[in-house]
């Protein structure tokens, strides 16, 4: 498991190829998304800082200011520089739509992977997550003209599962295993996450090869749509908290450049445009390839 821990990025790297070239293996894995996602914010509390995400929560306007642009001013901005970029409909409709949603819940452990602030990458997913419902349904209607109907109560079952229940876990874990016997198992359960997000990679890439070879053309069209929107918003929103420091911007920026969609395939409406949730599926390739390809950039600027 530390081995994996050390080679997380390549391993999420070839994760995601594999769930796309063998479509068994990913369908086989689409029962366990729900477990795993538990599973995976258990293991990413375990490992919070507790005293650097206390720093973090004594900064609150920081907090704000970042999750602010993350649901607002990214859709706001992916609608405005797509106004002049041609494309089809629902492309562009999924783009803006895939910049309101929150961000992802593997953030926390991609910013371990590459160096960055897990404490404040969660901290600030976690907060995304909660206030989403409230900003991503009347921004995906105004500005892609697609109605997601998220209610209130489904939303908060579903975060109580996802958020309350690993939230709990890893607390009854932490008091009774203790921090000494925690601490040294540290890169091993670094490793077990890794393995988590590349079974998750599994299962989000169900069906897509059958698209894939459906329309090819459309299908490339739509994953240079999405690394170009995940490594925009990393960029701009690095940019934009440049004043935080360095390795607090680039946090802020590998968070909004990974959101999570999962939320939306659920609430998509039955009407709406198919080629949105495929892009939806597709926007996970550049995602799970972000901590290998970006590896190398971090590790170099930060030092």
């Amino acid at each position: 498991m530390a081995w994996s821990a050390r080679h997380g990025s390549v391993l999420l790297a070839v994760g995601i190829f594999a769930g796309l070239l063998f479509p068994p293996l990913a369908h086989a894995m689409v029962w366990f998304v729900t477990p795993n996602v538990v599973l995976l914010v258990t293991f990413v509390l375990l490992r919070v800082d507790v005293s650097a995400a206390i720093h973090h929560l004594r900064r609150p306007w920081r907090l704000v200011a970042i999750v602010a642009f993350t649901l607002v001013a990214s859709p706001l901005i992916a609608a405005g520089v797509l106004h002049f970029v041609p494309m089809d409909a629902g492309l562009r409709a999924a783009v803006i739509i895939s910049a309101t949603g929150a961000a992802a819940t593997s953030g926390a452990a991609f910013a371990r992977l590459v160096g960055l602030d897990p404490e404040l990458t969660l901290i600030a997913t976690l907060a995304s997550i909660f206030l989403v419902p409230l900003t991503g349904p009347p921004l995906s209607d105004f500005l892609a003209g697609v109605d997601l109907h998220i209610t209130v109560v489904g939303f908060m079952l579903r975060l109580a599962l996802v958020v309350g229940v690993p939230f709990l876990l890893s607390l009854f874990i932490r008091q009774t295993a203790g921090r000494a016997r925690l601490e040294p198992l540290g890169p091993a359960i670094d490793g077990a996450v890794v393995w988590l997000v590349v079974l998750y990679g599994f299962a989000v890439m169900d069906g897509l090869q059958a698209k894939f070879l459906a329309d090819p053309l459309w299908v490339g069209e739509a994953v240079l749509a999405a690394f170009l929107a995940n490594f925009g918003l990393n960029l701009l929103t690095t940019l934009i908290f440049s004043s935080l420091g360095l390795r607090s911007a680039a946090s802020a920026g590998l968070m909004s450049g990974n959101r999570n969609m999962a939320l939306y395939l659920a609430v998509l409406p039955s009407g709406a445009d198919h080629r949105i949730a495929m892009f939806f599926g597709l926007a996970q390739i550049p995602l799970f390839l972000s901590p290998f390809l970006l590896r190398p950039i971090y590790r170099r600027i930060l030092r």
